[in-house]
């Protein structure tokens, strides 16, 4: 699984690398800068998932805005004066100004955790095939098994690493292996 995404987006690049600076010093990675909403939507788009931090306002959009046009893979972290995180929307993680190092990197720590807890769980969920799907997949596993003498768990483990190196999903790649197999 690819690490998790950080970007940085304060209005002050000095203040951004200062965090960026906190955070690869604990080992948490590259993260990126951005200095407008339009540059982290940009980079949002680009990416899996992963997390913004923020401060209450950039020079393009309130975090308020930022928050509702990110990817539900991508989480925020406000970084804000008390007053500020009074009225903080749900579903966004707060930390206090003046920040301590030992917060933020305990939350983005706390925070990856999370992001990669919800992407293994994901994962682990499956895709759900349609039975004509279903039956093409049975169908060259049976072929398969048969011609060259594979376990089903063996013909299984073919498809689905064919279907890899492709690039195609495994209901394409068993369709691929009756049309040779006829």
């Amino acid at each position: 699984m690819s690490r998790a995404s950080i970007i940085i987006a304060l209005p002050k690049q000095e203040d951004a690398k200062h965090i960026r600076d906190i955070l690869l010093h604990r080992g948490l990675g590259e993260a990126m800068i951005c200095t407008t909403a339009a540059q982290v939507l940009t980079q949002v788009h680009q990416l899996d998932y992963g997390i913004v931090i923020c401060g209450c306002r950039l020079s393009d959009m309130h975090y308020t805005q930022l928050a509702d046009y990110l990817p539900a893979s991508f989480e925020m972290l406000l970084i804000a004066s008390s007053t500020a995180l009074a009225t903080g929307p749900a579903g966004v993680m707060c930390l206090r100004l003046p920040l301590k190092a030992s917060d933020l990197n305990g939350t983005v720590e706390m925070m990856l955790q999370q992001i990669s807890r919800r992407i293994k769980r994901q994962r682990s969920v499956g895709i759900k095939r349609n039975e004509q799907e279903q039956r093409d997949i049975r169908q060259a596993k049976g072929i398969l098994m048969e011609r060259n003498n594979m376990t089903e768990q063996e013909a299984f483990r073919y498809i689905q690493k064919c279907s890899m190196d492709s690039g195609t999903n495994m209901a394409e790649t068993a369709q691929m292996i009756l049309l040779m197999m006829q």
